[in-house]
């Protein structure tokens, strides 16, 4: 059973729906009921809008305490601000974040936000080519380079650069995607990037959980 975390924020319905998508015989459940997300297999925590109130909606629906403790037995994927509340703090707020991860989120600073003589917009929206920094299982199949979808104006910067398995470069390069031990998660909507990201989802439907 792969179960999407419900905690009333976050693209839930589509990254069921994706990875329904890819792995039919397996039984996907959006749930807010900590003893379904104990039971699960595999856990996935998505997340949109702003992360001071990904956080306050968290924390309201009680699953703080079991989000943290599936995070260290099981694989685990986080998306877009899934991926940030893994780490220490944003400054979107500020907030203090859920810190499995060493490190912090920051905007996008206004002096690199420029290419090519233009100046980029900020949030980044739209399709950006993902370049893997080291192998890893959920890159199994997806080329290194692939275009991948993004939508937002924060980004991680982890205190360990080990962490990061992606970057992408939008005025200057920064981590998109991380990965420790049971844990990969992604700064992209892989749910929202057609080939690519339905194989990265087909690749943690059957991942293992190891490195």
């Amino acid at each position: 059973m792969i179960v999407v975390v419900d905690y009333g924020m976050g693209n839930l319905r589509s990254v069921a729906k994706a990875l329904a998508h890819v792995a039919p015989a397996t039984r996907v459940v959006v749930s807010a009921d900590a003893a379904t997300i104990r039971a699960a297999d595999r856990v996935v925590l998505p997340g949109q809008s702003a992360m001071p109130d990904c956080m306050a909606g968290l924390i309201a629906s009680g699953l703080v305490g079991v989000v943290r403790d599936v995070l260290s037995d099981r694989p685990f994927l986080g998306i877009c601000l899934g991926l940030q509340m893994l780490f220490e703090a944003s400054e979107e707020g500020p907030t203090s974040c859920l810190g499995a991860i060493a490190g912090r989120v920051v905007r996008f600073r206004d002096e690199a936000m420029m290419a090519g003589g233009e100046r980029l917009k900020v949030p980044h929206m739209g399709w950006s080519p993902v370049r893997q920094v080291r192998p890893h299982p959920l890159w199994a199949g997806v080329q290194d380079g692939a275009r991948f979808y993004f939508a937002h104006s924060f980004h991680p910067v982890p205190a360990d650069p080990a962490v990061t398995a992606a970057t992408v470069d939008y005025g200057a390069p920064f981590t998109c995607a991380i990965a420790r031990a049971n844990i990969f998660a992604t700064q992209f909507h892989p749910e929202k990037s057609q080939r690519a990201g339905l194989r990265l989802l087909a690749n943690f439907v059957t991942w293992d959980g190891c490195p």
